[in-house]
């Protein structure tokens, strides 16, 4: 199984080229960053976690731009997001920087993707929350467009571009590795039968019982059961989790680090290497 970490990476954490360089000397396989613009203070979203919202949500770093960084320094650490706000980004431009990054990293990124949860953030940038589901899958069709072969033009309901020379291209052809992150629900897994690779299950509980059924709206969708990528998020380890995974035919987990600095991360990377 290969073992990832994800982090909220912050202007008072370690920095990305240090956490880089570190994973792959490890052997760790990969790194997701999550992404939050801004947090408005006058918020009434509750925190889906419970309680106050840790800080680090209002201090978070470019996730492009920081894993720009760690592609610099590394050859072989997959570099994903965890997850892109797709309805809070310009698609065109989002478009250039996914492909950008996968193609100077040599194909090694990963797009996770997802709807949000904080109302107040998304209405800044515009979003319509009820229909947010909506308007990422009308953006993950006009970037397909542009990231297609051949100019190839796009008009959806909350976009449309021409047919137009857009390069580079992602590494692999026609998208990168895409995975949607959220919880268990007929509305995410028609979604991810739709338009990705897989499932980011965040904290990666209750597998046992949503597999089956997302395996058969995958399924039932015209697709090969054994192309579908279930990849565990920001799990806190044990062995027996990991085992049971495992069990599930899962190939890939994402381990949570803290938010903290050098010292801090480092102590907990030497304690995720013993299941490596």
């Amino acid at each position: 199984m290969r073992i990832a970490v994800t982090i909220f990476l912050t202007d008072q954490t370690i920095t990305p080229v240090r956490l880089a360089r570190e994973l792959e000397e490890r052997g760790f396989s990969g790194l997701y960053l999550p992404e939050h613009t801004h947090i408005p203070v006058e918020r009434v979203t509750p925190y889906p976690a419970g309680g106050e919202l840790p800080p680090e949500y209002g201090r978070t770093l470019d996730p492009f731009v920081a894993l720009g960084q760690a592609s610099a320094v590394t050859d072989h650490l997959h570099l994903g997001t965890g997850i892109t706000l797709v309805a809070q980004r310009d698609p065109i431009d989002l478009a250039k920087q996914i492909a950008t990054l996968d193609h100077l990293s040599g194909g090694r990124f990963t797009l996770g993707l997802g709807y949000g949860w904080n109302k107040e953030e998304a209405a800044d940038h515009g979003v319509e929350w009820t229909t947010r589901r909506e308007l990422v899958r009308d953006r993950m069709a006009l970037m397909r467009a542009l990231w297609a072969d051949q100019p190839t033009s796009y008009e959806g309901e909350f976009g449309s571009v021409k047919a137009s020379h857009a390069f580079p291209k992602p590494v692999r052809g026609g998208a990168p590795r895409t995975l949607i992150g959220g919880a268990a629900g007929p509305k995410l897994f028609a979604a991810v039968a739709d338009y990705a690779d897989g499932w980011l299950p965040i904290g990666g509980r209750g597998l046992t019982e949503s597999l089956p059924v997302l395996r058969r709206v995958w399924e039932d969708a015209g697709r090969d059961v054994r192309d579908l990528q279930i990849v565990p998020y920001a799990v806190l380890p044990a062995p027996g989790k990991l085992a049971h995974y495992a069990e599930l035919g899962i190939e890939e987990v994402v381990l949570q680090l803290p938010p903290a600095d050098e010292a801090g991360v480092l102590k907990v990377l030497d304690e995720y290497a013993s299941y490596l």
